[in-house]
């Protein structure tokens, strides 16, 4: 645990004193950005890896890590903000006499750290943190406990980010994705809510098999056939033909499932399922004008040309 360390040494004192002065009109005003820009200035809370469904955690000691890669705390992520600098007045005192100590010459321990994918949460040692921060320390000594997670975190991802991959990591533990298909592509959306709606359609897309095949069909053999089939020979198709230029902010399961979307629609409307080409030529005819109309106009000769079983 870090410890106070009282100095005798005035210099060291003042320096550091002087230090804090300025770290607190740089976190006040990194602050004041982000309010201006409606923009949370928090570091991410460890509590939100549950979203991710950790299947266990394992030691692997003692190693030296990026410092720009901590981005949370597991207890103390209210007290920093975001680039973890100390916002709090009691933070920025403890800071302070850290820095004192450090001018002195005193040599800190590692810290202790949890590492989520590329990520890591601070388990011990979140002053130590601050002061490597601010000081534009590369590297540290930290212990090293990895959650082992079906979905990683990257050290630029927002809680946002780390919500959308909770859900993710929920689809893939409904459909057994990762382990009917190992090496599969990630399927990653632009807002929640939208793995539950993937995750109908693909049993949707197990009992229209059923019907064509005359038999039971198990959820397994569903779940690859729609990726084999239908979700992983479209995204390539995606990416050959660059479509994703033409929707910011979008990802290429946002445009699969979009189609795959108005062809529910349209069936309920009517009463029975139109099948994926007559939904696509449907909503060729509804749609504006513009990138969205050259997508289903692309989509629409992919289906023609594969006419897969769908459901």
């Amino acid at each position: 645990m870090e410890r106070d360390v009282a100095s005798p040494n005035n210099f060291a004192k003042q320096q550091a004193t002087t230090e804090a002065e300025i770290l607190a009109r740089r976190v006040f005003f990194h602050d004041f950005l982000h309010r201006l820009r409606g923009q949370p200035n928090d570091l991410l809370p460890f509590d939100a890896v549950n979203r991710l469904r950790p299947k266990g955690e394992h030691y692997l000691g003692l190693r030296t890590i990026e410092v720009d890669k901590i981005v949370g705390s597991v207890d103390r992520y209210g007290d920093f903000d975001e680039h973890f600098l100390p916002k709090e007045p009691y933070t920025i005192e403890r800071w302070t006499r850290l820095r004192e100590a450090q001018l002195e010459g005193t040599e800190f321990p590692p810290i202790e750290v949890y590492q989520v994918g590329d990520a890591y949460f601070v388990k011990d040692g979140n002053h130590r943190t601050a002061l490597a921060k601010v000081q534009g320390q590369h590297y540290i000594d930290a212990y090293v406990i990895e959650l082992e997670v079906p979905v990683d975190l990257s050290p630029e991802d927002t809680l946002r980010d780390v919500i959308l991959k909770g859900e993710y990591a929920h689809f893939l533990e409904r459909t057994k994705l990762s382990q009917l298909r190992p090496d599969h592509e990630p399927i990653l959306f632009s807002k929640a809510g939208r793995y539950d709606v993937l995750a109908e359609h693909v049993r949707t897309h197990q009992y229209f098999m059923g019907l064509n095949q005359k038999r039971h069909v198990t959820w397994e053999e569903a779940v690859t056939d729609w990726y084999d089939h239908l979700y992983s020979p479209t995204v390539r198709e995606i990416r050959e033909q660059n479509l994703l230029k033409d929707f910011p902010g979008r990802t290429e399961a946002d445009l699969y499932l979009w189609v795959s979307d108005h062809r529910y629609y349209l069936s309920q409307a009517l009463g029975h399922d139109v099948g994926a080409e007559k939904a696509i030529i449907s909503a060729q005819r509804t749609a504006p004008k513009g990138p969205l109309s050259r997508a289903l106009e692309w989509v629409s000769g992919l289906f023609r040309r594969r006419r897969p079983q769908m459901g």
